[in-house]
């Protein structure tokens, strides 16, 4: 029986010596003394963040309401009128407007001394 086409193994391998777990050290570069950790939102995101919701919680209370002191009548006037229809939107889109500002906005840098 003839052997497939296999590359001659050398008898002569170096193999490194093992090294016994305890003895193996995991090591982490040094910090960087210059990098400061800072929060994701400082004080002012959150000032801004409770404006947007305020503004947020009007805009919906300006949109309810509406119940009729007879409800078999249907009066347009209050359904639609310019406070639900017009104000109330415009408040709750400003407040969106206002949370991603308060979101988006990048907290001011502050050197440690």
């Amino acid at each position: 029986m003839k052997k497939a086409n296999t590359p001659p193994v050398s008898k002569s391998v170096i193999v490194p010596p093992v090294k016994p777990v305890e003895q193996i050290r995991v090591t982490r570069p040094a910090a960087n003394k210059d990098k400061m950790v800072t929060h994701l939102f400082d004080k002012e995101n959150y000032k801004w963040m409770a404006l947007g919701l305020v503004v947020i919680a009007i805009g919906f209370l300006l949109m309810a309401g509406g119940k009729s002191s007879n409800p078999n009548v249907f009066q347009d006037k209050d359904v639609y009128s310019f406070r639900r229809i017009t104000i109330a939107p415009i408040l709750i889109i400003a407040g969106f407007i206002i949370e991603i500002f308060a979101i988006m906005r990048r907290p001011a840098a502050k050197d440690i001394a």
